[in-house]
């Protein structure tokens, strides 16, 4: 008997614990679609391998010989060979962003070559050191089937197919070291952390403890809620920026080549967006747990994989390119890196500043708009 009244009491729990899990939605998110963005972030999302990298070929011989060695280039399905006369050129889009790789052939490749000691001049981007090694290889490697095939025509006689060595140059990056293409981008996730994790909180908060009615009384606007509730967390992104500025400073002797106002004036700009969208999902979910599990979907795991931090954007599908773009952390990480290692570059600098207020302004009004003074 007393098995029976404890089945019949565990049937009936499991059935209320069903229908209240049914009716929290915020349980089921977690349950079933955070797994599924897991799946296919890792799966699809997240890739090592370099494809298409673009590699700039500056032709300053243009000999049939010369042609043929770097055509090599063209039936490689990781390289994504251009071509220019122009070295300045050349320089002008690596420091854009355009250009991965400089290959140089020098004016007297041809010459240098059947007398046994040409070289070519490879110059990396090294804003991420990982990549520009990998290009380092695949050009070595796209170099080499060329030259063994002149050889195996010559009957591989060393004297008449000569020898390629490729000097090669990290640019930004001289010592090839990994902390200097980290580091920055973790500004990036301190200030989301900070803006839309701590602040997606706030207005839920007062939401469950009822305390949010009673402004709705008062004379306070959407707007002043809003500047108010985003101040203090201004203040404590602010200290966190220093530490971090500080710490690639002189605790990880991470370059600052940027001007170090437009550093924190665009920092400053992304902590803004993060803030106002932590307080647009804590104003819209009205849930202090959904409002968290929300935050950690839309803001803080986006902008660990898919902004750039570790994983070169170009090399995911376009589908998940198309979604970072979407992202303000996709375009501040590619700011903070490039003020980092390369400096001042005011076309890319304007332009994501740009898509950095925008996003200010959209997200505060939604913000200011889920504050309407109105009860449900």
């Amino acid at each position: 008997m007393s098995g029976s009244g404890f089945s019949r009491r565990l049937i009936a729990l499991t059935r209320k614990e069903a229908r209240q899990m049914l009716r929290d939605r915020s349980n089921l998110i977690v349950g079933l679609l955070l797994p599924l963005v897991l799946i296919l972030l890792f799966g699809y999302g997240l890739s090592f391998d370099v494809k298409d990298a673009r590699v700039t070929v500056v032709m300053e011989d243009s000999s049939p010989t010369a042609r043929n060695i770097v055509a090599g280039l063209q039936g490689s399905p990781y390289l994504a060979p251009s071509w220019t006369m122009s070295m300045a050129e050349a320089e002008r889009m690596i420091r854009a962003g355009e250009s991965d790789a400089i290959l140089r052939v020098p004016p007297d490749f041809s010459r240098r070559l059947a007398s046994g000691n040409a070289r070519l001049q490879l110059l990396l981007n090294g804003v991420d050191s990982n990549t520009a090694s990998v290009i380092e290889g695949y050009v070595g490697g796209a170099i080499a089937l060329p030259m063994q095939q002149l050889a195996d025509r010559t009957g591989d006689n060393p004297t008449e197919t000569g020898s390629v060595v490729i000097v090669q140059r990290m640019w930004f990056n001289e010592a090839g070291e990994s902390t200097w293409y980290l580091v920055p981008g973790l500004i990036v996730l301190v200030m989301t952390l900070i803006g839309a994790f701590l602040t997606s909180l706030l207005v839920a908060r007062e939401w469950e403890r009822g305390t949010l009615e009673s402004l709705f009384v008062t004379p306070v606007r959407p707007l002043e809620l809003v500047l108010a509730k985003l101040a203090p967390y201004v203040l404590i992104g602010g200290i966190d920026l220093i530490m971090c500025l500080l710490a690639a400073k002189y605790l990880f002797q991470v370059p600052m080549r940027g001007s170090l106002w437009v550093i924190v004036v665009s920092s400053l700009l992304y902590l803004m967006v993060s803030l106002a969208l932590g307080l647009f999902i804590s104003a819209a979910t009205r849930n202090q747990f959904a409002a968290s599990q929300v935050a950690l979907l839309t803001s803080f795991m986006p902008a660990m994989m898919l902004s750039g931090f570790v994983f070169d954007l170009r090399n995911m599908p376009v589908l998940i390119q198309v979604i970072s773009q979407i992202l303000p952390a996709t375009h501040f990480m590619g700011l903070i890196k490039t003020l980092f290692m390369a400096g001042d570059y005011w076309p890319d600098i304007l332009r994501n500043c740009a898509i950095l207020v925008l996003y200010t302004v959209v997200l505060i009004g939604l913000a200011r708009r889920s504050l309407r003074k109105k009860l449900d």
